[in-house]
């Protein structure tokens, strides 16, 4: 089991309140991936159900038990960092499974542990290495390895995969993947980076000033965002937002992703001009800067023949608008 509960939870330090009254149920088995900009309070959240930060207010409740004042070792939680934190002098062996040693596991045990913890995540070559042998993926799979020993009933990552290059991102958020579907446990993953969010996730909890912004799964996100915030963040590239006045619209913005604009020489509902172009094999992004909108994305499938300074017309797809309100929330 791992239901996790926050109620109304709060985090000052002094008279800066960070945390502003976060609720949210995290199901059995659910994988829930905390969104957000620097600074939104994703990882001070995650630190404050792990028991490194301290609660100010409110309720943190794990299958049904109020861990507020638990120390983190007695929560049943294990937390994989941004940094590896290897112990330099210790195999990968001894790094995954010195918890369960330090708890007094049987030698044995600790032994069944570890080899079922390398197999899932394809270590067993490695078990006799020390950290500095290893690559900085292996060495984020023993990390993630002796949490998995442990058996916790909730895995929290914090951004895990940004110590690694692109390459290795991408194979380690697939086996992360894997390992959640194999294992059925809850994790919850804190990032910056709205890709990871949107290809792990079950749930995505966008977050921004310390408040809950929305939540609810990728695509539900991606196709119906409750303001111009969450529109802007859940998506790469990222939004359009249009002045509806200049279109004729009685909202205040008009919002369209870039896969959303038509381009064209010939005519279009907006003017403008082409200020840069990103060939990228199976796609063309074109920027163009437009007098009533300011710099727009356009996304193209495929290869296409733009060139910076070129007079084109930009034609948003009605059937594919946002429109928001003066305060940035989304008119249904």
């Amino acid at each position: 089991m791992g239901a996790l509960s926050l109620g109304n939870v709060t985090k000052s330090f002094g008279k800066n309140r960070v945390i502003q009254g976060v609720d949210l149920q995290v199901q059995d088995g659910e994988f829930c991936v905390f969104v957000g900009p620097s600074g939104c309070g994703k990882s001070t959240l995650l630190r404050m159900i792990a028991g490194l930060e301290d609660v100010t207010s409110g309720d943190v409740v794990l299958d049904g038990v109020r861990i507020n004042d638990l120390a983190p070792a007695r929560r049943g939680l294990a937390m994989v960092f941004q940094t590896y934190a290897l112990y330099p002098h210790l195999t990968v062996r001894d790094n995954m499974g010195l918890a369960l040693k330090q708890a007094g596991v049987s030698r044995d045990e600790i032994r069944r542990a570890t080899d079922r913890a390398a197999s899932m995540l394809a270590l067993e070559p490695c078990m006799d290495r020390q950290p500095a042998e290893l690559s900085g993926g292996q060495r984020q799979r023993v990390a993630i390895g002796r949490a998995i020993v442990r058996r916790p009933k909730l895995f929290l990552f914090d951004e895990p995969l940004s110590n690694l290059d692109a390459a290795l991102r991408v194979q380690t958020r697939i086996e992360i993947a894997r390992l959640h579907r194999d294992l059925g446990a809850t994790m919850i993953y804190v990032t910056h980076d709205q890709v990871e969010a949107m290809t792990l996730a079950d749930r995505i909890v966008v977050l921004r000033a310390g408040r809950i912004e929305q939540v609810g799964p990728p695509m539900e996100l991606y196709r119906n965002p409750a303001n111009t915030f969450v529109a802007g963040f859940i998506g790469s590239p990222q939004m359009n937002f249009l002045r509806a006045g200049p279109l004729g619209l009685a909202s205040h913005t008009l919002g369209v992703r870039p896969e959303h604009l038509a381009l064209s020489r010939e005519s279009g509902r907006i003017t403008g001009r082409i200020s840069h172009v990103e060939m990228l094999g199976s796609e063309t992004l074109v920027y163009v800067r437009s007098d009533d909108h300011g710099l727009l994305t356009v996304r193209l499938f495929g290869q296409h023949d733009y060139h910076v300074d070129e007079p084109v017309f930009v034609t948003p797809d009605d059937a594919h608008t946002f429109h928001f309100d003066s305060e940035g929330l989304r008119l249904r």
